[in-house]
């Protein structure tokens, strides 16, 4: 099998794209981390890999708005090479800052309404008005993404301030169950107001992905519990074989096969 190459994208602020990395070399991919700069003055050097991936982290200090800076360096800069990406089959991932900047660009949810995508979606700030870093459920709500098992719900922690998934009227209507991607459950997969969503999210969302099933983004993060110990509770023997934030890496490395 030919290898499968990410690009995982820094920049100042970033700070899970070591562990980005890690979790797709687990899965069999090779990754490579490159600054924003380089895709600044080289855009084509996308096209050298099959996965994008924007990491978590608190890109320019999350100065104006989580995820905003980054994504107007992407707008201005390179955000057609991304599209071009997107058009050849490829894929794009956005975990909790990175998920932010997705949004931000109007890469998600990148459905075809009027007027400009990213006045009409954004991700803000948590109902309860603090930071929230905790372990939650999360139940899928398509089965056409790549990244996703349908029908498994996973369980991985979040680390946010700004994750209520925001969707304007029109949005709403547009996205539909395809494009979200997953929701905030409890054990039991049934619907629950603060802690069981840790942000009050309007339809509990948790993550979306684009109508193309390609371009995917959560609050939650994955590549934090890609080892059995990284569980809360591994001790106790709780926790699957393979780690729940393991499965969307190697969905995504497997989508190549």
């Amino acid at each position: 099998m030919a290898t499968i190459k990410v690009l995982v994208l820094r920049t100042a602020g970033i700070n899970c794209d070591g562990e980005t990395a890690h979790a797709f070399n687990i899965a069999g991919a090779t990754s490579e981390t490159h600054h924003v700069n380089e895709l600044i003055k080289n855009p084509a050097l996308l096209n050298e890999f099959q996965i994008l991936a924007l990491p978590g982290g608190f890109s320019y200090g999350d100065d104006i708005a989580s995820g905003k800076i980054l994504a107007n360096q992407i707008l201005h800069h390179f955000y057609d090479t991304i599209m071009h990406f997107v058009s050849a089959g490829k894929l794009v991932i956005g975990i909790c800052n990175g998920f932010q900047v997705l949004v931000k660009t109007g890469l998600l949810p990148g459905c075809d309404i009027s007027g400009d995508k990213r006045t009409q979606a954004t991700v803000t700030h948590n109902d309860s008005g603090k930071f929230e870093d905790r372990w939650v459920h999360l139940k899928p709500s398509t089965n056409k993404c790549a990244f996703i098992t349908p029908n498994q719900q996973l369980y991985l922690p979040v680390a946010h301030g700004e994750g209520k998934v925001y969707l304007s009227d029109d949005v709403a209507k547009t996205v539909g169950e395809n494009q979200v991607a997953f929701r905030y459950v409890d054990s039991d997969g049934n619907f629950g107001d603060y802690p069981i969503n840790p942000n009050g999210a309007p339809d509990h969302i948790a993550g979306l992905c684009d109508p193309t099933g390609q371009i995917f983004g959560l609050m939650p993060h994955p590549e934090r519990y890609i080892h059995k110990t990284h569980h809360p509770r591994w001790t106790r023997n709780e926790g699957n074989e393979t780690p729940d934030g393991l499965t969307i890496f190697n969905n995504a490395v497997n989508y190549f096969v």
